[in-house]
């Protein structure tokens, strides 16, 4: 995730393109149970490819969702896609993790389409070599552009809730699924979160994403 502020409960929060949900779920003996649900439709102009373009109609969305749900939790999580979202699988020569939160911000500038200082960056080793035998590492790349992760946290902070985790939309679907069920590394996963205006695709195999794609 692109970051997180919050080690409690926190309510999802989906902002797409004809409506926002709202899901809060609280675990009980190793399992999730629906406490609230909601959605309330959005404006076709207030939400275009996955970036905000009328910031007053989603504030005020999200405030109904809330009377509504009449939820008490602060803490709110939510996740972004689009154009302005890229994430590409590295392969680097295998080192230590500290000397990778190290180097990888140098590592993404050959990757990343976007001027290095305006994107928020986060990784994720997918499988990890030998540091002292020559190996590779495969490492999952995720950048956003950081006025895109600005606005998001601009409106749910202008709800009165705090944002407490920002993520993109093909990864915290595949928290989601690897919360519920087991990853069996035999066999082969699809993952497809179809929406209004993107949908997203994820494969997985042998545990880890081996094709992803958002699809406008």
């Amino acid at each position: 995730m692109l970051f997180s502020r919050s080690k409690k409960g926190v309510v999802g929060l989906d902002v797409g393109s004809s409506a926002i949900k709202l899901v809060e779920l609280r675990e009980r003996k190793g399992e999730f149970h629906l406490q609230r649900l909601g959605v309330e439709p959005l404006s076709p102009e207030a939400i275009v490819d996955g970036s905000i373009m009328d910031s007053s109609l989603v504030v005020d969305a999200i405030h109904r969702l809330n009377d509504q749900t009449k939820v008490k939790n602060t803490s709110y999580a939510t996740s972004l896609s689009g154009h302005s979202v890229i994430v590409k699988k590295i392969q680097l020569p295998a080192m230590p993790q500290e000397e990778l939160a190290e180097s990888i911000q140098w590592e993404a500038e050959q990757y990343i389409p976007f001027d290095i200082n305006d994107v928020r960056l986060d990784y994720a080793v997918l499988s990890e070599g030998d540091p002292g035998g020559g190996g590779n590492m495969d490492v999952l790349l995720v950048a956003v552009k950081r006025d895109k992760v600005n606005d998001y946290v601009s409106v749910i902070s202008q709800t009165g809730k705090t944002p407490a985790v920002v993520d993109i939309d093909v990864l915290a679907v595949q928290s989601a699924y690897e919360a519920n069920y087991d990853l069996d590394p035999r066999k082969v996963v699809a993952l497809i979160n179809m929406g209004a205006g993107v949908t997203n695709i994820n494969i997985l195999a042998r545990g880890t994403t081996v094709f992803w794609r958002d699809i406008s």
